[in-house]
Formats: C-alpha cells, sequence, structure tokens
C-alpha cells in the first residue's frame, strides 16, 4: 500500500488512429518515456497503462491503446480491444490529427456518449500539422472543443493536464467509503482475517488492507483477528462491535460466534458496494435459486492471480454451488479483461469481490449482464446465499436486502 492500487485509481484511456501521437501526449503527461514512439505504424499493438499521480485528482491510470482505424485485419482484431478498454475507462481522451474526420471517431465518441464518458478531445502535432477542417465541422456539431498540443515542443500539455482535471468525474476524485460509513466516530469494527494462502508472504490480501485503512480515515477502531480467535475476543470487550467483518470464507463459523443483534459482513460484500452497485448483486444472487442441470455459469474475476489446489474461485465456490443446487452445473471463468460480450448461453455470473479494477469496470460488466437478461451477483453475496445465511449478512444495507428479498423465493 506504499502506492495507490489500480482499483481505486481513475483511468484515462488514450484512443486516435495509428500515429495519431498518442503515445508521445502519455509521454509528456507522464514526464518519463512509458510508451514507444515510432512513426512505424500500429507500433502499440496492446493497451499500455501507467500508474501517475494528477494534482489534484490524485492516482490515475494512464492507458495507451492501439490506434483506429486500421483496415487490416489483425488491425480490426487490435481495434476490437481497444475499445473493450472503454469497459473500465473513467475519461477518454481522443487525438486526432490532420487527417480527415473517419466513421471510427464518430464511433468513439458515440460509444462514450452512450455509457455518459466525458471526453477531451486533443489536437496533436501542433508543430506539423493543424487540425482537419472536416474534424473541425464534426466536433463543432457536437459541441466539443479542442485542446491543441505538440509533445515535441510541450504547447498545450499543461493546458491538457488543466482540461482532464476539470472533466474528471467528481463522484470518482473523493476515494470510496468501505465500512466506515456504517459505524459511528470511534465505533469498533471486529476485522476477521484468516491467513489467505494466495495473499503475498507477510501481507494480507488487498480487500483487508484497504478496509483497515477506510476505518482510520473515518477514525474508527479495528481490532484484527483469526476466525479461531473471534470468540475470545469478544468475551474480552466490555460492549458488542459496531461491526464485524469477516473473510466471506470463514462465513459459517463467524456468524456462529456473533451475537444476533452484532451486524456481520463480509470485505467481499463491503468490496461489492464500493466496487459495483450492492443492490443488483443482492438481486442477483436470487438467481441461484433457480440453477438446474446443465446451466452454465460465469465467474469472472478481475485478476489472474495464480490458483491454489482449494481456491475460492476455481474450487470453493464451484462445489458450494453444486451442493445448493443439487445438481451438476456447467461453471466457467474468465480473468482479467476477458469478459464475454455474449451472454446469451449463461444463466448466472458471478463476479469477484473486484478489488484490483475500478467500479467503472464493473458497472460496465452489470449492465452488460442487465442487457443479457443474466444475474450477476458476487462472490461473496453468492457464498453466503449457498450458505443460508444472506439475510443475516445483508442486514446492515437495508437496499441491498429489499432488493434481495423481492427476488427470492427461498426464506433464509
Amino acid at each position: 500500500m506504499n502506492t495507490a492500487p489500480r482499483g481505486l485509481r481513475i483511468h484515462i484511456a488514450i484512443f486516435g488512429r495509428t500515429n495519431a501521437g498518442k503515445s508521445s501526449i502519455i509521454n509528456a503527461l507522464t514526464g518519463q518515456q512509458v510508451s514507444i514512439v515510432s512513426a512505424q505504424p500500429g507500433t502499440t499493438t496492446d493497451p499500455v497503462e501507467k500508474p501517475l499521480e494528477i494534482f489534484p485528482i490524485g492516482p490515475c491510470v494512464l492507458i495507451d491503446t492501439a490506434g483506429l482505424g486500421d483496415a487490416t485485419a489483425l488491425g480490426a482484431a487490435r481495434e476490437e480491444r481497444t475499445l473493450r478498454v472503454l469497459e473500465k475507462t473513467d475519461l477518454a481522451v481522443l487525438v486526432l490529427g490532420g487527417e480527415p474526420w473517419a466513421d471510427h471517431d464518430a464511433h468513439l465518441l458515440d460509444t462514450c456518449a452512450a455509457r455518459h464518458l466525458p471526453v477531451v478531445v486533443v489536437a496533436a502535432q501542433s508543430d506539423r500539422t493543424t487540425l482537419h477542417p472536416s474534424s473541425v465541422a464534426a466536433l463543432k456539431a457536437r459541441g466539443l472543443t479542442t485542446v491543441t498540443t505538440s509533445a515535441v515542443t510541450g504547447a498545450g500539455i499543461e493546458e491538457l493536464r488543466q482540461t482532464i482535471i476539470a472533466k474528471a468525474p467528481e463522484s470518482l476524485i473523493a476515494a470510496p467509503v468501505i465500512c466506515s460509513d456504517l459505524v459511528p466516530p470511534g465505533g469498533l469494527v471486529v476485522l476477521v482475517v484468516p491467513l489467505d494462502k494466495e495473499a503475498p508472504k507477510g501481507r494480507l490480501i488487498l480487500p483487508q488492507v484497504q478496509t483497515i485503512r477506510d476505518l482510520l480515515d473515518g477514525d474508527a477502531m479495528g481490532l484484527v483477528v483469526k476466525e479461531r480467535e473471534l470468540p475470545e475476543a469478544l468475551r474480552r470487550l466490555s460492549s458488542p462491535p459496531d461491526l464485524v467483518v469477516t473473510d466471506s470464507q470463514a462465513f459459517l463459523k463467524v456468524v456462529a460466534d456473533v451475537p444476533e443483534g452484532v451486524p456481520v459482513t463480509s470485505f467481499s460484500i463491503l468490496m461489492a458496494r464500493a466496487k459495483g452497485d450492492l443492490d443488483a448483486f443482492a438481486a442477483g444472487a436470487a438467481g441461484i435459486e433457480t440453477l438446474r442441470s446443465g446451466d452454465r455459469v460465469l465467474l469472472a474475476e478481475s485478476c489472474t492471480h495464480h490458483a491454489i489446489s482449494d481456491d475460492i474461485g476455481r474450487v470453493k465456490i464451484p462445489r458450494w454451488l453444486r451442493q445448493y443446487a443439487g445438481c451438476d452445473l456447467r461453471v466457467e471463468h474468465a480473468s482479467g479483461n476477458d469478459f464475454p460480450a455474449d451472454l446469451s448461453d449463461y444463466r448466472l455470473v458471478i463476479h469477484c469481490g473486484a478489488c484490483t479494477t475500478n467500479r467503472r469496470q464493473v458497472l460496465s460488466r452489470i449492465a452488460t449482464c442487465r442487457a443479457a437478461g443474466v444475474p450477476i451477483t458476487n462472490y461473496g453475496i453468492a457464498i453466503a446465499a449457498t450458505q443460508g445465511i444472506l439475510r443475516r449478512v445483508l442486514t446492515p444495507f437495508p437496499s441491498a436486502l429489499d432488493a434481495f428479498a423481492s427476488r427470492s423465493s427461498v426464506t433464509q
């Protein structure tokens, strides 16, 4: 946690046709040789990410993408991958040169408008070219203005930085609250932290660290224990804690140990709220009740971690789903950015806690599922549902509890 995790950074993606000057602009903004600059078309073949700080926005990720407008088969594949970056983009930068306005420029702006993404338009390479009249007319018709820059001379780079700051979504500048708003100032939260085998040696997993920091920022106290220490920790307290948060894999033991009047939830459910739409995930959990033999279920993971022998997503959740449904299910996995565009054959999507990605990408995936009519839920919520304790662990979140109750036919 010496640097802000990528999932908490504003994602700014740079788009434009091949050799428009995208990589040069990123290098100028960062003051580093982050992206390769070459006159050879197609130098950038896959999205390249660079974390940096832009005051006063704070931590950001700049994403350099492959050029648009390449008519070759390989170019079409690159363009498809480039446009998928929009799923996690919070602010888009369209870089234009002296070439005429093209369909792919219009398509990009139309897609951003449909996603309600703010856009900054850059007239690049001003030291050797000017914006084409057709581009000027198209942008004027859309009510968009441009920032004129030259990465060679440095002209306009500071103006571009200030424009990005002005266009950045205000809601994303403030750090997301994880659980400090659930307890009063000075309140006590007991954090049940099993020593996860997948965490790097000597460290906790990211959601646990983020929750501790959130409590400190909110002037609340955190007591960290392992699951077997929880009963003794509760016995030593002079009054009950305001909240208990546990790793979802220890749900049954922790819920059994926590007195009925004390709110309890999980790190994964807290991340579902901070990184997605908790009400939508809660409603989607009712889809677990309708699973039948042979149904396809997609488990979507934000990262590409090395799965261990008893991995939560690869082993435990599939096992619990099959036990709950009482039948065999076709459980499939998608890691990193490999979220399928066509979900029509799936009956349910279960998303991880999304600690390594940003909220924009999770919301995009929720919208994709909604458009396909496929329920989507979250690891922690799905685990609680299969273990019959979902209503208990959603008690701190009344609207999410109502969303689940409105879709569920099961009394837990």
